[in-house]
């Protein structure tokens, strides 16, 4: 099924998040509560702010200070060993061809848990219905063996997580991503918190207040796709 184009406005929801601003810095928590219709997330992405559960009971919606971002004001610089992953890489990616299995193998492959709960796939399936959610996905043959997903709004592109089951398979999701979202003039790559692995593919931290700052003027865009060519720009691989 071809996904929805220009995404469609989802019932606007009931729910009112807090200014980000106001938190004390350092503190992510904006507000608590299970609530992942999709007028409630798009309000939250529009605000800066995502869900984190950390149980079935207690969801945490979060603006991070810092934020990390990859950086798209230039086009994206990957590592030696991951350029050469990508010349000889045997896989095949897809964009939006198994939003859902993508999104469940990111909750599977956690050994310390998961925030990825049942209802919340739920919430981020329709959003994928209505043309906000999308997933960047590798496969060896026809087993899915590493993927991406995240929401776009306006130019802003929020990952929400990844996975892989063979080495590097999300280093290549990730990767085809970053280079999609740069050609499509998306202003934003959102990857909410650092670790190890963002890091050595290039992402940094930046404040909260300079996040919200380019967050506010990328989703006052209008909502580009994610399925540009990679055309001229593999061969810099």
């Amino acid at each position: 099924m071809a996904v929805r184009f220009p995404p469609l406005e989802p019932a606007p929801t009931e729910v009112r998040f807090p200014d980000p601003r106001k938190l004390a810095p350092g503190d992510p928590v904006v507000a608590i509560g299970a609530d992942f219709r999709p007028g409630t997330l798009l309000s939250a992405y529009r605000r800066g702010i995502f869900p984190w559960p950390q149980s079935r009971r207690v969801v945490a919606w979060c603006s991070m200070d810092p934020r990390a971002i990859f950086p798209l004001d230039h086009a994206p610089e990957f590592s030696r060993s991951l350029r050469r992953t990508l010349r000889k890489s045997p896989w095949t990616v897809r964009v939006d061809h198994d939003f859902r299995g993508t999104m469940v193998a990111c909750g599977a492959n956690r050994p310390e848990g998961t925030w990825i709960l049942p209802s919340l796939v739920t919430g981020y399936v329709q959003m994928h219905e209505l043309g906000w959610a999308h997933s960047v996905e590798v496969y060896e043959g026809e087993e899915l063996v590493g993927g991406i997903y995240g929401i776009a709004v306006g130019a802003l592109f929020a990952g929400e997580s990844m996975f892989h089951t063979k080495t590097d398979a999300s280093k290549v999701a990730f990767a085809h991503l970053a280079t999609r979202l740069y050609n499509a003039g998306f202003q934003v790559f959102d990857v909410q918190v650092m670790n190890p692995h963002l890091e050595s593919l290039g992402c940094v931290d930046v404040s909260r207040d300079a996040y919200l700052d380019l967050a506010a003027r990328a989703v006052a865009e209008p909502t580009r796709p994610i399925s540009a060519t990679l055309d001229g720009v593999t061969s810099s691989w």
